[in-house]
């Protein structure tokens, strides 16, 4: 059965011809696979999928949409957690998935081109084969588009020492919502010519124009990595131990936190997590730091024992070997399957100065109790960032709906209020542009509506993500 809808069935003919008729969906049992990401409870069916293979494609896709109005969504591999792939006005799902190749590794520049359907992990694990390092590693890098990162400017636990997608991209294509393919920049370090295109796109959600190529910085693999878990009876000490890490001259390539309702609910959900944690403590730490040498590596683990013993913690674990390191990492990156599987949730997205991070979790806890929800926090800790988890469990619709909402609202003034923000990695999307009025007032919103209106004059392009025009 097909589904077209908004006079769509004018343009299936034009579609086929330019992507082959296997490259145009239309059944109601494919359009349901586009209708959905990892964000909550969110559904919207497309009329149409489009599946390009080349730039050219997506331009004569853009060219014919712009013409006629078509409502158009940019979609990767569809892990997001803000709604923004998700073609809530209908229209058409434009899918990078067949822009899927690897184009050049520069080995003489460090430098890597690639097409925006490539999976994160495929492209870093090509590039160390080379012996380079491609840092950004979201937790869903296995299955997320490089892509979708650039959309998001995704992050993840190497975001501390080696920063996001942002530093590492020198250079776009873009096909823009009429069609025209332009380049962003150049394949250079530094580049102070003009306006800086390049950057407005990271981040833009695919509301400003299609990423069809990204030319990305690289830089020489490490040799090593040491990984210890610090286990704390105060959820406060812990976060204060984080910045006090920094000031004591160390820059680990990770701290990941998790608090004790975390630990034990992804415990429970994958056996192959189980630390047998003391009864007393409320939060741990997973620090990991990386470079060259072992030895200077085994004296920041020194160095950072230190200061976490210097904050109550006991009983620091080192992990002796590749198998340890994993279990580690597995406790941290299946909480997030943890909570799925336990109850409906909301997940949000919040980063302040790291040293805020105590004021923060205290916060977030106080306000949970009063409002009446159970939360776990989790996150990259070494860069301020905290995913709050709030599971919805015995509430009811209206308790859900109005009261935990009016929650989140207070949490996100508590961030602004302490210089923080409402979205470090996640986006806005659709799930947080209902708070994009905490942290910004009439005229920045109105500048970035005038900077849509400009790339986006017909308001095709993943309209009605991060704000409505």
């Amino acid at each position: 059965m097909e589904l077209i809808k908004n006079g769509l069935h004018r343009h299936l003919e034009y579609f086929q011809n330019i992507l082959g008729n296997e490259n145009v969906i239309t059944d109601v049992e494919s359009l349901h696979n586009y209708a959905h990401d990892e964000t909550l409870d969110l559904h919207f069916l497309p009329d149409m999928v489009l599946r390009p293979r080349t730039t050219e494609e997506v331009s004569l896709i853009m060219k014919q949409c712009n013409k006629y109005n078509i409502p158009v969504t940019p979609r990767g591999a569809g892990t997001g957690l803000s709604g923004g792939a998700l073609p809530h006005l209908g229209g058409v799902v434009l899918s990078t998935a067949r822009m899927n190749k690897i184009l050049s590794i520069d080995e003489r520049n460090l430098q890597v081109t690639t097409e925006p359907g490539v999976i994160t992990e495929v492209l870093q694990n090509a590039v160390k084969g080379k012996g380079l390092f491609y840092p950004p590693d979201p937790h869903s890098r296995g299955s997320c588009f490089i892509g979708g990162n650039v959309a998001e400017n995704s992050g993840g636990p190497k975001a501390v020492k080696y920063g996001v997608v942002k530093d590492y991209v020198l250079n776009l294509e873009i096909v823009l919502s009429n069609g025209d393919v332009l380049w962003t920049g150049a394949n250079v370090l530094k580049n102070a010519t003009g306006y800086n295109l390049t950057q407005l796109i990271v981040g833009s959600e695919g509301t400003l124009g299609i990423v069809t190529k990204i030319v990305l910085k690289l830089i020489p693999l490490p040799k090593y990595d040491l990984l210890i878990r610090a286990p704390f009876d105060s959820i406060e000490r812990a976060c204060a131990a984080v910045s006090a890490i920094f000031r004591s001259g160390n820059v680990p390539s990770a701290i990941e936190f998790m608090d004790r309702e975390a630990i034990d609910m992804t415990m429970e959900f994958n056996e192959e997590t189980r630390l047998e944690p003391s009864d007393k403590t409320q939060a741990h730490l997973l620090i990991e730091v990386d470079g060259n040498d072992r030895d200077v590596l085994m004296s920041e683990i020194e160095s950072i024992s230190e200061v976490l013993t210097s904050f109550g913690c006991k009983d620091i674990l080192f992990a002796e070997d590749a198998s340890q390191k994993e279990r580690l990492w597995k406790l941290r990156k299946t909480a997030g399957e943890a909570a799925r599987a336990y109850s409906p949730y909301l997940e949000e997205d919040t980063v302040v100065p790291r040293a805020e991070l105590p004021v923060l979790i205290k916060g977030i806890k106080d306000i949970g109790k009063r409002v009446g929800f159970r939360s776990f926090c989790v996150g990259h800790a070494g860069d301020g960032n905290i995913h709050v988890v709030i599971f919805k469990e015995n509430l009811t619709d209206e308790q859900w709906g109005n009261e935990v909402k009016n929650g989140i609202r207070e949490i996100f003034r508590m961030v602004k209020d302490l210089n923080g923000t409402i979205s470090a990695e996640h986006g806005i999307g659709l799930v947080q542009k209902e708070f994009m009025d905490i942290v910004f007032d009439s005229k920045q919103m109105n500048l970035m509506k005038g900077i849509k209106k400009v790339f986006d004059p017909n308001n095709i392009l993943n309209a009605g993500k991060i704000f409505d025009l």
